[in-house]
């Protein structure tokens, strides 16, 4: 009965690793027995189970169900569709849990496990006890279990469509990257006003047209094209389990995560002034001072989406967003990561603007020198021992330093940002500046801390 998992693929905010060489179906199999077992010892019945289209999503999902059935739950399977959409099902029909069969925006040859326990993130402390009740063989395995087949799709359109507001009529390009949103945006684009063109809707686990992922400038050259030759509005895309949107202005230029939450804060203030917005470390210092200037409270948090969730359920916060496209809406909606929500609710706002285009908006925006995230190559092992090194050489600095998440460095430059990505064997970096050679100076300065770990922009 025992199980031991490899010690790489229980991560800070989920499951992930490569199929057939980390991660297996009775992997699967054993995540469900420990899952369903916390949620039958809380006294849970029901737990809803959705996946994404890659090639080892429907094996790795039917062992997961099978694990769950042995410790006597009902599970509800949702199918194929985006992560949001799990996380909907499993808000509508009052589950005592839900768990997403998904890789995000991983290659291929990788997948995983997103969790949701008791209308709260499952991360952290809890994926790792799942681990321990796995090699202890400490099942509840009572049997009398069932699944049944429960599609929601319908009923997640119908709720995205809810928040559409009128206005001017658009002309969009949609990219969901042959990821797990193809058929919930053909859908949803077939009720919507205006003119759309949509890319890779056909959902293709082995991501033919490009790696779906919307924070990678080279992911978003079929959609910035496409906008440009159809002069549309806007361009918007998803990753592969559509919980991150990444969008483009009419002249093909990328908004990046603080640069939406910029303009979305707009509406979501003037409708609840002095609400709270949380932004992760990686925000732009321009984020923090424009949610000031529009009266609201902005909240700096560590990075990740089941991080920023908890903390916005326990600040009330109305808005939260990450520089890696996760939006959170509390406004009108649940407060778990949507980029199909987002989407809409985007829309909603550039509809709105009678005598402004989202390209004169983003014009508007203000200018500071940034980076974008820079991805360093670091293996698991080496990050943390990395950034505790860095962090103890700035001990005696005259520079603020933030550690919130890693290391965030203020002096008379600007920012520099270095942390160990939670998802992927890299640490993060970002440095942002009010001038060019500021910026090269703060840039020198990060790799100068990198070097003697041997590492480099």
């Amino acid at each position: 009965m025992s199980h031991r998992f490899h010690p790489t693929i229980l991560r800070e905010y989920d499951i992930r690793g490569i199929v057939g060489e980390t991660l297996s179906a009775n992997d699967a199999e054993a995540i469900g027995q420990s899952f369903g077992t916390l949620v039958a010892r809380a006294g849970g019945r029901m737990v809803c189970v959705g996946r994404d289209g890659r090639l080892s999503s429907p094996m790795l999902e039917e062992a997961l169900v099978q694990g769950l059935i042995s410790t006597g739950l009902e599970v509800r399977r949702i199918g194929c569709g985006p992560t949001p959409m799990l996380y909907y099902a499993v808000k509508m029909s009052d589950a005592d849990g839900g768990v997403m069969v998904t890789g995000s925006h991983n290659p291929p040859s990788h997948n995983g496990f997103k969790m949701v326990f008791a209308g709260k993130p499952f991360f952290a402390e809890q994926i790792k006890r799942l681990g321990r009740i796995a090699e202890a063989g400490d099942y509840d395995l009572k049997g009398g279990g069932k699944a049944v087949d429960s599609p929601v799709q319908a009923g997640y359109v119908a709720r995205l469509l809810q928040d559409l507001r009128p206005g001017k009529e658009l002309t969009v390009v949609w990219d969901s990257g042959n990821g797990a949103t193809g058929a919930v945006v053909e859908e949803l684009v077939a009720r919507l006003p205006g003119r759309h063109i949509l890319l890779n809707t056909a959902i293709d686990g082995t991501f033919p047209a490009h790696h779906p992922d919307p924070t990678e400038p080279e992911t978003l050259e079929q959609l910035i094209a496409a906008v440009r030759e159809n002069k549309a509005d806007l361009g918007i895309a998803f990753d592969g389990d559509g919980d991150r949107i990444g969008v483009v202005d009419g002249q093909g230029r990328i908004l990046f995560g603080d640069q939406m939450l910029m303009l979305l804060a707009e509406e979501v203030l003037a409708a609840k002034p002095g609400a709270t917005i949380l932004a992760d470390v990686k925000s732009s210092q321009a984020l923090f001072d424009r949610l000031s200037a529009l009266g609201g409270k902005p909240e700096m948090c560590r990075t990740g989406h089941s991080i920023i969730k908890t903390r916005l359920a326990e600040t009330g916060a109305a808005l939260a967003g990450e520089m890696s496209g996760h939006i959170f809406f509390a406004d009108r909606y649940y407060g778990f990561d949507d980029g199909l929500y987002a989407a809409i609710r985007f829309l909603s706002m550039v509809a709105g603007w009678e005598k402004a285009s989202l390209s004169q908006r983003h014009d508007a925006l203000p200018r500071l020198f940034n980076t974008p995230e820079l991805r360093i190559d670091c293996p698991d092992e080496r990050k943390q021992e990395v950034v505790a090194g860095i962090k103890a050489g700035l001990a005696g600095t005259t520079d603020q330093v933030i550690t919130i998440d890693g290391v965030r460095v203020n002096n008379a430059d600007g920012w520099w940002l270095l942390r160990a990505s939670n998802t992927q064997a890299v640490l993060v970096a970002r440095c942002e500046s009010q001038s060019p050679e500021g910026l090269e100076r703060l840039k020198a300065r990060l790799q100068t801390e990198l070097q003697p770990f041997g590492l480099s922009l």
